[in-house]
């Protein structure tokens, strides 16, 4: 029921504030609008659509946003018997959350589409799903046309005879109903609000039951299951492209010998070696442990033109590199911040699976 997803929203802003994280404005406690959202456009030339519904529709934006060829993954409500449903009223009408996918079907198929939404849902669950109860939290897929119709029958077929699950498969497959998008502060929850997305994620048992069913074998997203075990300052930094405050994070001032490693992933990212003191607050480095690992990007989001420092494996966001490093090196400084980090002294490098490196301290 809506009001025990809102109980554990208020019982994470207290523990949050308790932990003395920065905390946004309650989101999903908040009225929608009286205009309403207008119903989401047709597909554009080139695309298609596909709708799913899988429960808290803040959870099931991330999986999708993360496929190459997805253009756009929307929060909103379908099926009902009203037009122009909001918060205040989509469960009363009858309308369940639901995502609209707009997708390039030359880049990802409607077929991968469909394995990622098994693999975020508990399909055996005619109540809702997780914490979340009733029609309103419930599951479907909800195709466009008969081809998708097909593909989804025979991915569900496939799945029961799997014998992943241990009960009957209970997700129906309908014809698509009118989609009206959520209101604005639904939409990328989990990038509006990071650290109340984690709370509410961890809290409702989503995340605990996938890992029970798929094992290391969550898709392209198993990488979540690891995510919720990451700190609230770990989680907004690594997923949602944080800074944490300088001076006051774990291994600025960090002088012991060793590796930092991915919190993540556990790849191999800079060496204690090549830190030196930047007078920054954050842990600067003149290179790369391993380079391969490493993968930057431009960012322009403050108004200027920087260089982002992500790992390879995890797509973890780690920091920048500029070009004010020590001259007599390489020039160049990695600013990472310390929660994209694990440390891993010298005498436990073998230990962890690291003695590739030990030569180098020796």
């Amino acid at each position: 029921m809506r009001n025990i997803k809102n109980y554990i929203i208020i019982l994470a802003a207290v523990a949050a504030v308790l932990l003395t994280v920065p905390m946004l404005s309650t989101a999903k406690d908040k009225m929608a609008s009286n205009d309403g959202m207008m119903k989401h456009e047709s597909s554009t030339m080139g695309t298609e659509k596909a709708i799913f519904a899988g429960g808290c529709f803040w959870c099931m934006e991330k999986p999708f946003e993360k496929l190459d060829g997805v253009l756009s993954v929307v929060s909103g409500y379908s099926t009902g018997k009203t037009n122009n449903p909001t918060y205040r009223t989509y469960n009363r009408d009858g309308h369940l959350e639901a995502v609209e996918i707009t997708y390039n079907p030359k880049k990802v198929s409607y077929e991968k589409l469909l394995d990622v939404f098994w693999h975020q849902i508990n399909p055996t669950d005619a109540g809702g799903q997780f914490v979340d109860r009733g029609y309103a939290y419930s599951t479907g897929i909800f195709y466009f046309n008969e081809e998708q119709r097909k593909l989804a029958q025979a991915s569900k077929a496939a799945l029961e005879k799997s014998g992943v699950f241990d009960k009957p498969i209970v997700t129906p497959i309908k014809s698509a109903a009118p989609f009206y998008a959520a209101e604005d502060y639904h939409q990328d929850y989990y990038k509006k609000n990071p650290v109340r997305y984690w709370y509410y994620r961890k809290g409702s048992g989503r995340d605990q039951y996938l890992d029970s069913v798929w094992g290391e074998d969550r898709g392209e997203h198993k990488a979540m299951s690891k995510l919720d075990k990451l700190t609230p300052l770990q989680y907004k930094v690594t997923q949602e492209e944080g800074t944490e405050p300088p001076f006051q994070n774990e291994y600025w001032d960090n002088k012991e010998a060793g590796i930092y490693v991915d919190i993540v992933s556990g790849e191999a990212l800079f060496s204690s070696i090549d830190k030196f003191k930047s007078g920054t607050g954050w842990p600067s480095f003149d290179r790369p442990l391993a380079k391969e690992n490493i993968v930057e990007k431009v960012d322009g989001r403050l108004f200027s033109t920087r260089t982002e420092v992500r790992s390879k494996e995890a797509d973890s966001h780690l920091g920048h590199v500029f070009h004010d490093g020590p001259k007599e090196t390489t020039g160049l400084r990695y600013c990472i911040n310390s929660a994209s980090l694990r440390f891993i002294p010298v005498k436990d490098l073998g230990k962890e699976g690291y003695e590739q490196y030990l030569a180098a301290f020796q």
